[in-house]
């Protein structure tokens, strides 16, 4: 082949980088990890338990999503204590011996934060609702009076992510309070100093017991515009992020934000041990994202963009360079993302029709993925993912190559979107299905007992970890080699460069190199030659005439 090379920006960093600079972080959603208790809910004895298979797989930090003191109206996302842990998944003191354990293999801990919203049982707003409208109680959380003659009328138009209107009111009371989310979700007033100090004494709180970071939950959405002007958009999660509406929403992205993030990053900067954020925000373009980790705010920021490209070679690229870019400009590394609780997983979406779609979830009666198609996908797409220079994130569960439940039932939905839109949004429960750790156990040993709080399907058999482990061709193996690869060519700190070829390649390959690695994907469907190098690896078998196959990848070592 006739190649030149194209590079890409590197980004301004020192030659002794913090470990979130190219880290691999594995999210784990509690309560579909591990159950110890074998009460039918994964929990933190549980996951302590399974961290020497995490050390194996080699990732360098956890994330945990919330296990917080929480009456899970959103699946722990609604606090109630953010100093407590919630019984269903343990004691203080068992999160205190997860941190050591982790620590002692060699992996960080991060966990969530939800700042925008409280539980509706979380203490102060208990009081909010006792005390009178006007009362420094209620000024903790955005009350306000309705319009219409006796005020019986919502204070704006806005409408709740989950869908449905965004204001509520309890019983009797004569205010509505904001929601962004569920009802059971009241957002919190940060225009209130007493706001601040909370927060920041929970960011203490677990920075002293020695947690290594936090995932901050709706990092765009804490500053609301002066006067809660009307907004006739349909505000949306992940899905939603390409959608313009989003970024001018006036509950998003607000400049008020900054202030909050410059604060914390002083109180991450007095402890020992390099603390980081990571900001989920869902704003577009790549330029407005980047903000957020600037060098006096977060470290990072999570790349939905690359999470919802399709199947598809020039889209991937695009997103890329645009990522690298941004990223670059503000002295930042870029992450890495292909799913996470609230987005189908990408196995499945690869699998569709248009591959990379973005349904709000997948029933019995949405189009049914192709399984095997959208695999091969995932495997070619993990190699492209962990071959790029920043920090990657997996979702549990990813390595096992692990699909949508696309054919669970209603009545075992709990997701609040699928409930305030009347199951128009068939919501998130599908990607939060438990583990499957061992093919021939009960509950495919995700706990002692048959019990499992969201029903595992017949198909999870052949993804089990027990099926795979030691297998040479499984996923769970591809990811382990890839991740001693990406360690051994220090691929996370590496730098992009392009691959041209002459005028007449293959538009649906793509090829670069990081270091003395090079990485070729193949979109496309027909098999196509290889560029120089010895061949590492592929996530499929080669052809007989030493071809790449359609939708697959390969790692080559390059002089």
């Amino acid at each position: 082949m006739n190649m030149r090379t194209k590079e890409i920006p590197a980004r301004n960093l020192t030659s002794e980088q913090a470990w979130w600079h190219s880290a691999v972080i594995y999210q784990i959603y509690p309560r579909s990890f591990a159950d110890a208790d074998g009460d039918g809910i994964g929990d933190l004895p549980g996951i302590t338990a399974r961290l020497p298979y995490l050390a194996r797989l080699g990732v360098d930090a956890l994330w945990l999503s919330p296990f917080y003191r929480s009456p899970q109206a959103d699946a722990g996302y609604d606090v109630a204590d953010y100093r407590a842990v919630d019984p269903l998944f343990g004691t203080l003191h068992d999160f205190e011996q997860l941190l050591r354990e982790a620590h002692a293999l060699g992996m960080k801990v991060i966990v969530d934060l939800v700042p925008n919203h409280t539980s509706d049982e979380h203490a102060w707003f208990q009081v909010a609702l006792q005390s009178a409208p006007g009362s420094p109680e209620r000024a903790r959380y955005i009350f306000r009076n309705g319009k219409g003659q006796h005020g019986e009328l919502p204070p704006n138009d806005w409408q709740s992510v989950f869908g449905g209107n965004a204001w509520s009111r309890a019983p009797g009371d004569t205010q509505w309070y904001l929601h962004l989310f569920d009802r059971r979700q009241p957002d919190l007033n940060w225009d209130n100093p007493e706001v601040h100090e909370e927060f920041e004494d929970v960011l203490h709180f677990w920075l002293e017991r020695g947690v290594d970071g936090f995932r901050v939950d709706v990092a765009h959405g804490l500053i609301k515009a002066p006067g809660l002007p009307d907004w006739s958009g349909q505000a949306a999660m992940v899905e939603g992020t390409q959608d313009s509406n989003i970024k001018a929403g006036p509950m998003w992205d607000q400049e008020g934000v900054h202030d909050i993030y410059r604060a914390w990053r002083r109180v991450l900067d007095a402890y020992p041990g390099e603390r980081m954020m990571v900001a989920e925000a869902w704003i577009a373009p790549p330029e407005r994202l980047v903000r957020y980790i600037r060098p006096d705010e977060m470290q990072q920021a999570f790349n939905f963009d690359y999470l919802l490209a399709h199947w598809h070679a020039a889209e991937f690229r695009k997103v890329i360079d645009a990522s690298l870019a941004a990223s670059a400009s503000v002295g930042a590394p870029t992450t890495w993302v292909m799913s996470n609780h609230d987005s189908v997983r990408h196995t499945s979406r690869f699998g569709l029709s248009t591959p990379g779609a973005r349904p709000k979830g997948i029933d019995a009666a949405s189009e049914q993925p192709n399984e095997a198609l959208g695999l091969r996908r995932a495997r070619a797409a993990a190699m492209l993912t962990l071959a790029l220079p920043g920090s990657a994130y997996l979702y549990q569960g990813e390595e096992l190559g692990l699909p949508e439940h696309t054919t669970l039932d209603a009545h075992y939905r709990q997701d609040p979107a699928f409930f305030r839109t009347h199951g128009e949004e068939i919501g998130r429960d599908g990607c939060r299905v438990p583990m499957p750790w061992q093919a021939d156990a009960p509950s495919f040993g995700f706990g002692p007992s048959q019990k499992s709080w969201l029903p595992q399907p017949s198909n999870f058999v052949r993804y089990a970890v027990d099926r795979q482990d030691g297998v040479s061709g499984s996923t769970l193996e591809l990811y382990r080699q890839l991740l001693q690869l990406r360690r051994e060519y220090a691929l996370g700190v590496g730098q992009l460069r392009w691959v041209e070829e002459s005028a007449t390649a293959n538009t649906e390959v793509l090829v670069f190199d990081n270091g003395s690695l090079r990485a070729v994907i193949n979109f496309g469907l027909e098999p196509a030659a290889l560029p120089a190098g010895t061949v590492l690896m592929s996530s499929e078998p080669l052809d007989a005439a030493g071809r790449l196959s359609g939708n697959s990848a390969a790692w080559l070592a390059i002089a």
